[in-house]
């Protein structure tokens, strides 16, 4: 048998393990990870900053629902790729890391960029390893991607150190990564099932909250199912957007505050009550929940829940669909409650159009967030990053499709918008991909343009230029707010992409336009308007 390094080793498990693409930055000591990753067919994008590498690895992992794979060098280079490790932690996206390190015979030497990374990225990872020899990496990149995809998933990182990637072995004394052939997530208990839909039965204004669990999971078919079936309101959380389209006729996004604020009954399913639901305090505090989550521990975490199903969002939403059935409910029973979903959801959209169709100088964020709206189509991907835009995008840009509708998420990271686009592009190349994105946190990987241009990338930035961070209040001190007007349409054309500048609203869709019809990536910067909040609530000098 042939002699092979750990290097090889970890090429040939990742690509064993259907790995498409690897995200990286180069260095030591990885640099024959990738070239055995390349040799094995493994598509390998190299970025200008390690952080936005792992961004557009996690942006893989969301748009396909497939490990994104990255890889930098020992020290600085691992460390940079900490924010994208905890923003996917955080957003429950499946990752590999490998991180590049120092040999192990030169631990507590003060080795070259020593650091114990392993215990840095130990809190913001499912699972952490460190193999000692090369012969254990088959069976570490094998356990590491299972770990990662499976129950909650979540970013694994494995520490590669020098001496053990370059460790030379006999091939036959490696260990022998083991996996399985078919598997399927654990279902919900039957008689809380029947529970459920007896509670469901008696309810007048139920909704269906679904969560990253239904996205995950693969639930989108099922849901659909449930919902055309029983006729129940739905709503998502920004990582499950898409699951079930906007467009659905039980779809009422508008009306959301209300939905939560009049409901007495949630189908709540595989997500966490966090921040973003003021920990389950959205939630009318009469309401009867029922939590589906495939990890116990989240069951009625900040909010008391009428029942708590442990399972896997596509195995229970079959179970409730069929329970349903059985039941010979009517989706017709909650008709009266739809229908005043839905006044509620035109009242609000009226309340927003003469803004949409403002031609007012600078732009107003929302006539760009309508111009962009109306030249994407149900296949077009979306990341959207910054502030004030954020909150204006999400809101007046509807999903379609799962996965086609990527934000910050709970981590309400910045930066992510531009190496999003990357890596959704990657994942689905015959897809137009647009980054909504305000100008502050643009300027924090853009960079990274360059990596799309040299990549043949042909993404489409449209900036939200409003001059700073945040919307600019008078009367409120907000140091650092005021960054000027940047001119990334220039930055573009230096870099080999398309730019253009946009100052007049009815430009705006010509302008965008002319960029996807360049084949080159590109920024669309439109200057919009300083003063515009998206969120407008304020305590002493701070903004709520």
């Amino acid at each position: 048998m042939p002699e092979v390094d750990g290097s090889y080793l970890v090429a040939r498990t990742l690509k064993e393990e259907n790995t498409e693409c690897l995200f990286y930055l180069m260095g030591g000591p990885n640099y024959e990870i990738i070239n055995n990753s390349e040799d094995l067919g493994i598509k390998t994008y190299d970025f200008r900053h390690e952080q936005a590498a792992a961004m557009a690895a996690h942006a893989y992992s969301r748009v396909t629902r497939k490990p994104g794979v990255t890889t930098a060098a020992s020290g600085p280079g691992t460390l940079n790729l900490l924010t994208g490790q905890y923003n996917a932690f955080i957003d429950c996206a499946p990752m590999i890391t490998l991180g590049g390190a120092g040999p192990i015979k030169d631990f507590y030497r003060g080795g070259f960029q020593e650091v114990d990374q392993v215990s840095i990225f130990e809190k913001v990872s499912k699972a952490t390893f460190r193999p000692t020899s090369a012969s254990q990496y088959p069976q570490v990149v094998s356990h590491a991607f299972r770990i990662s995809k499976t129950g909650r998933p979540g970013p694994v990182y494995i520490d590669c150190n020098e001496d053990v990637l370059y460790e030379k072995i006999n091939e036959k004394d490696t260990s022998i990564a083991t996996r399985s052939e078919e598997s399927s997530g654990p279902s919900g208990d039957s008689e809380l099932i029947k529970k459920t839909i007896d509670l469901l039965a008696n309810a007048n204004s139920p909704i269906i909250f679904a969560g990253g669990g239904t996205f995950w999971s693969d639930a989108s078919q099922e849901l659909n199912e449930f919902i055309d079936n029983s006729g129940i309101p739905f709503y998502t959380t920004p990582m499950s957007r898409g699951v079930v389209s906007d467009k659905h006729e039980y779809s009422f996004p508008a009306a959301r505050s209300s939905a939560f604020r009049e409901t007495d009954l949630v189908i709540v399913l595989g997500t966490r009550f966090n921040w973003i639901m003021t920990y389950g305090n959205r939630i009318n505090p009469d309401a009867k929940i029922i939590q589906v989550d495939i990890l116990e521990e989240e069951i009625a975490h900040n909010r008391n829940v009428s029942l708590g199903i442990v399972g896997d969002c596509k195995q229970v939403i079959k179970q409730l669909n069929d329970e349903f059935n059985n039941k010979n409910l009517k989706s017709s029973r909650w008709e009266k409650w739809r229908e005043n979903l839905s006044v509620s959801e035109k009242t609000r959209i009226e309340r927003v159009e003469p803004l949409e169709n403002s031609s007012q100088v600078p732009i107003h964020p929302l006539r760009l967030c309508k111009e962009l709206r109306e030249i994407m189509d149900e296949n077009s991907i979306i990341t959207i990053d910054g502030n004030e835009i954020l909150h204006y995008g999400r809101q007046s840009i509807p999903a379609f499709l799962p996965g086609h509708s990527i934000n910050s998420g709970p981590t309400g990271c910045m930066g992510v918008g531009l190496p999003y686009a990357i890596g959704a592009k990657i994942a689905k190349p015959k897809n137009t991909v647009f980054a909504l994105h305000g100008d502050g946190s643009l300027g924090m990987n853009i960079q990274d343009f360059d990596t799309a241009v040299r990549h043949n990338l042909p993404i489409v930035v449209v900036v939200s230029n409003n001059e700073g961070w945040t919307a600019r209040v008078e009367g409120i001190r907000k140091p650092g707010r005021e960054l000027g007007f940047t001119r990334f349409d220039l930055i573009a054309e230096s870099l080999g992409g398309y730019g253009e500048m946009v100052d007049d609203p009815k430009q705006i869709k010509p302008a965008i336009e002319r960029a996807i019809d360049s084949g080159l990536p590109a920024i669309v910067n439109v200057h919009t308007d300083p003063t515009a909040r998206a969120i407008s609530k304020f305590v002493g000098s701070k903004m709520e």
